[in-house]
């Protein structure tokens, strides 16, 4: 792969984070990442799938420098990474407007003057699928799908190149799933983007991804692209894990 044509590279990375134990007066260090390497593509989607607990999260937030206690290299060749987290309830703060929301991003870090905060964020809002009606709602006033989207929006506010997408469309029914998919399959094209797309589910992994990593407590199992991995597994838990899915040995 041509080093002009990656948008991200981790290689050997280690992350840890700290535990108190129980009926102790101490804090243990917990290792959570084991050596883990990869190279994301520009424009590709990259699916990042395995069980809970098994260091999906941990990853994403150390590429993104929210973790400070890691080893290995992290090369990210996008100057503003951005996260679309899994609950868009919670992600959104509840007495702000959605005007004020993403706006946010350009009042901390740009210059860009504050009379074309309303139209750049009326612009992304469209390009999400809502209107500028919405820029006066509270978050409490839109459905799941429509905070989403306003997370989304929010997350493209900087004109980011890569995308992290942690379980964006796991809190949502399966009607509106598909249709948060289907916008981020549009950005990706339109924007240029490269998104990262962290899940626990494979069938929409397969719909929406190029490639896909398989991770098992902290460590890479199996990786490939989409059809490589799902037709043709190679590692047990991957084929534990297909099974599981789709009912196929």
């Amino acid at each position: 792969m041509n080093n002009e044509d990656i948008i991200l590279s981790v290689e050997k990375l280690n992350s840890f984070y700290k535990k108190t134990v129980p009926g102790k007066f101490r804090r243990e260090r917990i290792q959570v990442l084991k050596d883990v390497t990869f190279d994301m593509k520009k424009g590709e989607i990259l699916g990042l799938v395995g069980e809970s607990g098994c260091g999906k999260s941990t990853l994403a937030k150390t590429i993104l420098n929210m973790v400070p206690d890691y080893s290995g290299t992290i090369i990210c060749n996008d100057k503003n990474p951005q996260m679309v987290f899994q609950d868009p309830h919670g992600s959104l703060n509840p007495s702000k407007t959605i005007e004020f929301l993403l706006s946010e991003p350009m009042r901390n870090l740009t210059d860009i003057p504050q009379s074309e905060w309303r139209d750049r964020a009326a612009e992304m809002l469209v390009r999400v699928g809502l209107d500028e009606d919405y820029l006066g709602r509270l978050p409490r006033e839109l459905s799941g799908g429509q905070r989403q989207r306003v997370c989304i929006a929010a997350s493209l506010m900087l004109k980011p190149g890569l995308l992290i997408a942690d379980e964006p469309v796991s809190a949502l029914d399966v009607t509106i799933q598909a249709q948060v998919c289907e916008l981020l399959l549009k950005l990706k094209e339109e924007l240029g983007l490269s998104i990262l797309f962290i899940s626990h589910d494979l069938r929409v992994v397969y719909q929406l991804c190029d490639r896909v990593i398989i991770m098992k407590n902290g460590e890479i199992k199996e990786s490939g692209t989409t059809d490589e991995v799902y037709f043709n597994p190679q590692n047990e838990y991957t084929k534990k894990l297909l099974n599981a899915a789709f009912g196929v040995d």
